[in-house]
């Protein structure tokens, strides 16, 4: 557990010099640490080194060890990064506080019911299949803007990111391009794109958070 310290001070280390690279400010990017498929004591040594963003992608398995984690640290914030299905929308305002993973209609009703019901408002994302990669979740791009502006009209829902997946054997520079584009013509502020290859990229066209596994946890 003491490699994961240690790759963690890496990696944040990466992000700063990234963002000193892009003569961005320092921490306009947050680093979600992505433990899906670890258990408490695998997270528990991070928590320990201060991070608290973290990113899963399966509500149940994510049912299953954060609640029980904030007992003990109560400042976390936590991020679904997965899939939605609709059946599951409930459970995920109860326990996210970032839902990044809105790409459909059927989607946006749950959840606007759910957030009036709980009277609980995670942050959204929309995200984005840049790819338009048949077997990967999220909207088409050209639809995108248009999607976001649904959410806000029809749904009364808060859009405030988007977040996208690129391709594996692709550059993902022309993706995270597309991606702020996008952003900036649907009039959303956040960005949640790079992974443990590519983040150093992502900062550099303009991320505001990355999604960290594998780099800090091992591999899976």
């Amino acid at each position: 557990m003491n490699d994961a310290v240690a790759q963690l001070a890496t990696v944040r280390a990466g992000i700063a010099a990234a963002a000193r690279e892009a003569k961005r400010p320092e921490g306009s990017v947050t680093l979600v640490a992505v433990s899906k498929t670890f258990d408490a004591d695998a997270i528990r040594p991070v928590l320990g080194a201060g991070q608290r963003v973290f990113g899963e992608n399966r509500v149940q398995e994510a049912q299953a060890k954060w609640p029980a984690l904030r007992q003990e640290f109560a400042d976390i914030e936590l991020h679904l990064i997965g899939p939605l299905q609709s059946n599951k929308a409930r459970e995920a305002v109860a326990l996210f506080d970032v839902i990044e993973t809105v790409d459909r209609e059927k989607i946006a009703a749950e959840l606007a019911r759910e957030i009036a019901r709980q009277g609980r408002a995670p942050k959204l994302y929309v995200q984005v299949n840049t790819g338009s990669e048949p077997q990967k979740a999220g909207i088409e791009p050209r639809q995108a803007v248009e999607f976001v502006e649904r959410c806000r009209r029809v749904h009364g829902l808060a859009v405030e990111g988007l977040m996208c997946i690129p391709p594996a054997d692709e550059n993902p520079g022309p993706h995270f391009a597309m991606l702020e584009k996008l952003a900036r013509q649907a009039g959303v502020e956040k960005l949640s794109m790079g992974m443990s290859g590519d983040y150093e990229t992502a900062v550099a066209f303009g991320a505001t958070s990355v999604r960290v596994g594998s780099a800090i946890f091992g591999s899976r």
